[in-house]
């Protein structure tokens, strides 16, 4: 019995879960430079390839055109997606009807062969 071990069902630990992960020490000058320059390096990146775009204003102009577009473009496809729901629902819909009128029609049938057959015996 003494070997038996219960599980802490105490949940606050699970608050400090990454507690002892975390480093609380100061970072080192050399690592600090290290880090600046490869920021540095990314940055300088970044705008040699943003240099490299052609035609910056054209795309800066027509920014406003290509949201519009795009807006005009979105409400036609939910159209869409309306006109394909309202279409399935119409066909499963039809479908459910017909299962419904052949379960009401063969309980009717079944109903008065019993009776029919409750008479001739």
């Amino acid at each position: 019995m003494a070997d038996l071990k219960i599980p802490n069902l105490n949940k606050n630990s699970d608050k400090y879960f990454f507690k002892k992960k975390l480093s609380l020490r100061r970072k080192s000058k050399k690592k600090l430079i290290k880090e600046s320059f490869v920021m540095l390096f990314f940055s300088a990146l970044i705008i040699y390839l943003n240099y490299l775009i052609p035609n910056k204003i054209s795309i800066f102009n027509n920014l406003l055109n290509n949201f519009s577009k795009l807006l005009t473009n979105l409400l036609e496809s939910i159209s869409y997606i309306y006109e394909i729901c309202l279409s399935i629902f119409i066909i499963f819909s039809l479908t459910f009807a017909l299962v419904l009128i052949i379960g009401s029609l063969s309980r009717i049938l079944k109903v008065v062969k019993r009776r029919t057959s409750r008479i001739k015996l």
